[in-house]
Parts: structure tokens; sequence; C-alpha cells
């Protein structure tokens, strides 16, 4: 009796481990690709991606290109899709401008244009990974754009709605501009962070807040929320969701940097 308890413990123990879910992805940010550079680090950081092992999928976070251009534009999603795996985009302060013929509505276009699995249709957008959901929150302007993160009215309304809709699911927003300063910098500071705060603590289910922007690399946890900062390429993080079913999951946030 007491050898078949103890084989059957084993197995609920062998069970549980085997059928814990993680989930692994890639954050990149401040790429700032120029077709005209010398040194292509975008390329870089691709082949190094490709080489690691079970990412479900890469996120851009921000200042993707170095100017507003869809010429810019085109040749860094030449150089993304030849990721083996999707990837998503975050607009930055120089990714846009609507006086230069590079709106957010532009960009949006020019992307689903020229990448298939591309869905958003807006800069703002909520996807789905093995039970995780990603929030997307734009926080750019493309009239005056400039280095301090706004996040509208608007858009903290709608990502409310979207928090609302997935109260047993973990969630993980994306974003190029932190909403805490993971460095002193007040002119790249986010406008009335406060208002943005007060949306994520009325919910429990947001795990992580992921950003670029500031050129520093940085982990902070504040009031149970996770804060990500991640400094430009040659860096680049692999985050890790362990146990990404259960209400507090462990995440593991791995710094990477390409020669």
């Amino acid at each position: 009796m007491k050898k078949f308890l103890s084989v059957f413990l084993v197995y609920l123990l062998s069970a549980s481990i085997s059928f814990a879910k993680d989930l692994r992805f890639v954050q990149v940010t401040d790429v700032r690709f120029s077709e005209k550079s010398e040194n292509n680090i975008l390329k870089k950081i691709v082949d190094d991606i490709n080489k690691q092992k079970d990412v479900e999928f890469v996120v851009f976070t921000g200042d993707n290109i170095n100017k507003p251009d869809k010429k810019e534009l085109s040749a860094f999603l030449s150089e993304a899709k030849k990721l083996n795996c999707p990837f998503y985009l975050v607009i930055g302060d120089r990714d846009v401008n609507k006086h230069k013929d590079l709106s957010k509505k532009e960009y949006i276009k020019t992307i689903k244009k020229e990448v298939r699995r591309y869905r958003p249709e807006t800069p703002s957008y909520t996807f789905e990974k093995d039970g995780v959901v990603f929030i997307v929150a734009d926080g750019s302007k493309d009239v005056i754009p400039g280095t301090m993160g706004y996040f509208k009215e608007d858009v903290l309304s709608w990502m409310d709605s979207e928090l609302s809709l997935y109260p047993d699911n973990n969630v993980i927003l994306l974003q190029h501009f932190p909403v805490i300063p993971p460095a002193e910098k007040e002119t790249y500071y986010t406008f009335k962070p406060e208002n943005y705060l007060k949306v994520i603590a009325k919910h429990s289910n947001v795990k992580a807040v992921i950003a670029g922007h500031f050129g520093v690399n940085k982990e902070e946890t504040v009031n149970g929320v996770l804060h990500i900062s991640t400094a430009p390429a040659p860096y680049y993080r692999i985050i890790d969701i362990l146990d990404s079913e259960t209400k507090n999951p462990t995440i593991w946030a791995q710094l990477k940097e390409v020669e």
C-alpha cells in the first residue's frame, strides 16, 4: 500500500509539472532602424533571436525606425519578417509624424499591407497567447511629436474596458513609454502618469508593464506590478512567464546583447 501511494504521489507531481504552462516572448526596443546605416543591428538581433528556443512572438516596443518615413518602415519590416515567429509593433515617438506623410493611420496601413500575419486595425490593440492577454497601449503623438508619452483619455478608457474583459487572465501591458520613470530624464516622462496608474490599480490581472524609451535596463515592482524597462539595441530581452495559467506567475526577464 505504501509503495502504491509513493508511486501515485510521484505520478501526481510529474503530471503537475508536465501540465504547467510557460510562455516565452522577446522584447526589442528603440532599434531606430535606418536603411542607410552601415551597421544593421536589426539583422544581427533577428539572427540571434532565431537561434533562441520556444519563442512565441517578438514585440518591438517603439522607435522602430529612426525617422517617420514609409521607405524606412518598409525596409524595417523586410528585416523583421525574417523572424521565425510572429511579431507585433508598438509606436514610439520617432515612428510617426502626420506632417511628414507617416501618420498613425498610414503606419498601420503600411504594416498591414506588408505583413500578412499582422492583424491590428489601430495603434492600441489586444492579443492573446496561451491564455495570457497582451495589451498594446499607444502613448505616442503623430501631431507635434515629442519625447513625452501621452496616454489620452480615450486610450485609458479603452484599456480599462479591455482589462475588464479578462478578469481571469494574466495581462501584460506593452508600450513605448514607461509610467514609472526608470531614470531621471524629465523630458522623457509620461504626461499625468497617475491617470494611467489609477486604471491598472483597479485590475488585479495586470502582472507587468513592459516599455523602452529611456535607454536603460531596469526592473521595479510597484503595487504588485512588475515594470520592465529595456535599453536599445544591441540589447533585447527574453521574457519567460512561468506557470502562466496561475494567478501569480513568475516573470523572468533575461537581458541579451548581440555583438
